[in-house]
């Protein structure tokens, strides 16, 4: 089926999050049977609410509704992996606890399902949110079939990353947005894994930003110009408060410092916190805010305006 070109209006909007929130109510219900049933029992339910999401998919569909059959058919792509992910747990196949730091064929293989699942569901319904689930399973099932963690799971995330940024810039049609986003997550998330800790590493995380801008400009996808912002804004903070966890304690403008005392039983370390001066603070995102504004005018001589003239 061609692929279809949701326009995001309010319609639209209510129609991806009702979609969003039946699903979000079938994973509540299984999770509550999840503890009054077996893993037979729960697998039963679990093909029920599949089979539910998936005929009001096809029925949608042959109503001519796309935009809510395809968000049902998402919807259903989720709804078929946990299916069979309870189905391997009944049969003993899935531990509790699995981690693609130990091989498993049948992990690898439930991946496989929900791939093969979301690229038949993307081509009956030509919904281009599918090729989320697409890209996004796709990079699992590689690293979890070649890696098991570390920097070589890093390095295949950020090969994986710019594959997404090459096809993704060679494709037209809509669904190569999802690409670029998860792209452009795939390798920032691969570059902050390896540079975030000191000064000069969040120097070379504000360059890797900027050419997210540069690549923003150069594909017409925004998504790399949010990820660049971001960028900007997470090596602002690590200057400002030392580390952007830091906000998390809720120190906004204050580096934690502590000292060590040697006693009887050993060494006890406390920690206060030692404010910056307000001004620096100011500084730093005010000059953030400027450079983002330099350059996004930077990016308006680029491209045609986007805002009509008043009539007079």
């Amino acid at each position: 089926m061609r692929e279809l070109k949701p326009l995001w209006t309010s319609a639209t909007f209510l129609v991806y999050t009702g979609g969003l929130t039946v699903l979000l109510g079938g994973l509540f219900a299984l999770n509550y049977l999840s503890r009054h049933y077996g893993s037979g029992g729960i697998a039963g339910w679990a093909l029920l609410v599949l089979l539910v999401l998936y005929g009001i998919a096809h029925a949608l569909r042959l109503q001519g509704r796309r935009i809510a059959a395809g968000i049902f058919a998402f919807a259903s792509v989720i709804a078929w992996g946990l299916f069979v992910a309870y189905v391997f747990k009944w049969f003993g196949w899935l531990g509790p606890h699995e981690s693609f730091e130990h091989w498993s064929w049948a992990r690898l293989a439930l991946e496989l399902l929900i791939l093969v699942a979301a690229v038949d569901d993307e081509r009956r319904f030509g919904f281009p949110f599918i090729r989320l689930i697409v890209a996004v399973v796709a990079w699992f099932f590689v690293i979890d079939l070649i890696t098991s963690g570390g920097n070589f799971t890093a390095a295949v995330t950020l090969f994986v990353g710019l594959l997404y940024l090459g096809v993704g810039s060679g494709l037209r049609a809509p669904s190569s947005f999802w690409l670029h986003l998860v792209g452009g997550l795939l390798i920032g998330g691969a570059i902050l894994y390896w540079w975030h800790t000191s000064d000069f590493q969040w120097a070379l995380v504000s360059i890797v930003a900027f050419f997210f801008v540069g690549v923003a400009y150069a594909t017409r996808r925004s998504s790399w110009a949010v990820l660049g912002t971001i960028g900007f804004f997470l090596a602002t903070i690590h200057y400002v408060v030392g580390s952007p966890t830091a906000l998390v304690g809720g120190a906004f403008g204050a580096r934690s410092s502590g000292s060590c005392t040697a006693t009887a039983s050993g060494t006890v370390c406390t920690s206060s916190p030692a404010s910056t001066s307000g001004w620096s603070s100011a500084l730093a995102f005010g000059l953030l805010g400027f450079w983002l504004v330099l350059l996004g005018l930077a990016g308006r001589r680029r491209t045609p305006a986007t805002l009509a003239p008043s009539p007079e």
